[in-house]
């Protein structure tokens, strides 16, 4: 069965994007650049929302309040352009303008329990809050990854990830410190249906 990753970058305080800020924050280092291109292939899993932004870039359309990309965020959205994408929308139009993208009107819970039972290679999230949200709800998600960049946007911060999460155990699985300053941390997440109960003296 195929592996299903959500796979998140966030500041400190939970947001995963913030007004006027570059990608990753302007904190991309050396280090994270080089484990970044050492992942392995995976076929990524968006909404409709993430899927306009990530193709804006793609097309040069940088939306308001937003950074100019750099060179290794450039890098970045070409690999993304040859990567197997799948886009779970009722509102988007076939065909798709962005290379190598399939169209999904049905339930992403649903067709993504399929695509686990089917083919191979890892699914991973990219971005898409809401999508993220529902599959882990749904107890369908293997692993749970954060790479938290070590700024706090209390002012500017945009995307809320954890509202609307259900209560989550996570055991961990892996973490280390990339560039002396940002912290990825992976669980095996179980979801939970309410708080383990006060110990009885």
């Amino acid at each position: 069965m195929r592996e299903l990753l959500i796979d998140l970058g966030t500041t400190l305080d939970g947001y995963a994007s913030g007004e006027g800020w570059p990608g990753w924050w302007g904190l991309e280092g050396p280090e994270y650049l080089a484990w970044v291109s050492e992942q392995p292939p995976v076929t990524y899993l968006m909404g409709a929302n993430t899927y306009r932004l990530m193709y804006g870039f793609f097309s040069g359309e940088m939306p308001a309040g937003a950074a100019e990309m750099e060179a290794e965020e450039e890098a970045s959205v070409d690999e993304l352009t040859r990567t197997p994408k799948v886009v779970f929308s009722a509102s988007l139009e076939e065909p798709l303008t962005w290379a190598n993208t399939t169209l999904v009107r049905g339930d992403a819970v649903q067709a993504v329990r399929a695509m686990k039972e089917e083919g191979s290679g890892i699914l991973s999230t990219l971005g898409s809050v809401s999508l993220s949200r529902s599959l882990l709800r749904a107890g369908i998600v293997d692993r749970f990854r954060v790479v938290m960049f070590p700024v706090i946007t209390g002012a500017t911060g945009a995307e809320r990830i954890y509202d609307g999460y259900p209560d989550v155990a996570l055991d961990m699985i892996d973490h280390r410190t990339f560039d002396g300053r940002t912290q990825l941390v992976e669980y095996r997440p179980r979801v939970l249906e309410g708080p383990p109960l006060a110990p009885t003296a």
